[in-house]
């Protein structure tokens, strides 16, 4: 077994040695690890500490955000090559016993609606989350890494750099190279390596609730020896994640590797994979037995917009927010509710020109 243990008073900057919180080749690894080998690594939560157990609405103007999200890693798997497929086996995520939600201005799905920031603190204990911020809601855990991925190759690194680059220069919503709190900080990594905010072929900030324990998340592989890393980790969320944050925590993370030669290049495979043969939580949570669920379609002012699916989603989350707010909740704990509980599906794509998100709130979270 191999492990990579942190010093959790310090920040990622502080264990370079040990983590990163940019996406590059040129990143050492951390650790080696052989196929079937077990790995344990302890992971810091998405804002690397700059929320504490006494952080107020107030503390949120001085998160730094550059410093988002601290990795543990990378670990190079023995045997892994470009084109490859790396099967990486969730084996166990051990959830710390405290965790947050925020909304912070600027950032998140709704962020011209919600303007002010916000903060949920939750206590986390016996396969639950209860807050004193929202009380009278439970929620079962179901812990995931929300950033777990691979290094990209430096051609596939400059192929990302480039698109992203061209879509932000078309008004796109894009975080580019930035040196400041990078992690390595040493030149030309720190100005060369990409944000881990968005999720790409790599994998990274896939967010996807369903990678708890059990799950074989299936990655591409782009440089020698993968170079996996893992952060930001989620007691629990919703599908959208909408406000911009699950419950955040830190974790200890067990992951096993198995290299499928050649697989990737031969599946035309250049996006993660998933797969599980069991419920990824409990059946109750994975299917609601009791819901409330709202609904929403691409029409905005009495205006119809074609198959927009944004538009759609945007509606729907307002719904369920107004049905909310109707039981007592504020804005702002609706909004976090939504965030850490509440599944946006796309119900249906053909109606043309009306696509129909839903919005669906398991009841059983309230106590």
């Amino acid at each position: 077994m191999k492990s990579i243990e942190l010093d959790y008073s310090k920040r990622c900057g502080d264990e370079p040695e040990k983590g990163h919180n940019r996406w590059h080749p040129d990143i050492p690894p951390a650790v080696e690890a052989e196929e079937g080998e077990e790995v344990v690594l302890q992971t810091r939560n998405a804002l690397d500490g700059g929320v504490t157990p006494t952080s107020t609405a107030a503390d949120l103007a001085n998160v730094d955000l550059n410093l988002v999200h601290p990795l543990t890693g990378p670990v190079y798997v023995q045997g892994a090559s470009p084109g490859d497929l790396l099967e990486v086996n969730i084996l166990e995520i051990e959830p710390a016993s405290w965790g947050f939600t925020t909304i912070i201005p600027g950032f998140g799905f709704l962020r011209d609606v919600f303007l002010e920031p916000h903060v949920v603190h939750w206590n986390i204990a016996d396969g639950y989350a209860e807050s004193p911020d929202l009380p009278g809601v439970r929620i079962p855990g179901a812990s995931f890494m929300g950033t777990i991925g691979v290094a990209p190759s430096r051609a596939l690194r400059q192929e990302m750099l480039l698109r992203e680059d061209e879509l932000l220069r078309r008004g796109g919503a894009v975080l580019g190279p930035e040196p400041n709190g990078a992690v390595p900080s040493s030149e030309p990594v720190a100005s060369e390596g990409l944000r881990t905010i968005p999720p790409r072929e790599n994998g990274g900030n896939l967010d996807i609730k369903q990678l708890t324990a059990g799950t074989r998340l299936l990655l591409p592989v782009f440089d020698e020896g993968a170079l996996f890393s893992a952060g930001d980790a989620h007691y629990a969320q919703g599908d959208a994640e909408c406000c911009g944050t699950a419950i955040e925590m830190d974790c200890t993370l067990h992951v096993s590797f198995r290299v499928l030669k050649g697989e990737a290049e031969r599946r035309n495979i250049r996006f993660p994979v998933f797969e599980r043969d069991d419920y990824f939580t409990s059946p109750e949570m994975a299917a609601p037995r009791r819901f409330l669920a709202s609904t929403g379609m691409c029409i905005a002012d009495r205006v119809n917009q074609s198959e927009d699916a944004s538009l759609a989603a945007r509606n729907a989350l307002l719904n369920m927010i107004d049905l909310l707010m109707e039981r007592g909740w504020t804005r702002e704990q609706a909004y976090s509710i939504c965030s850490v509980a509440v599944d946006l599906k796309l119900s249906q794509v053909v109606d043309v020109p009306n696509f129909v998100v839903s919005a669906f709130l398991p009841l059983d979270i309230f106590v």
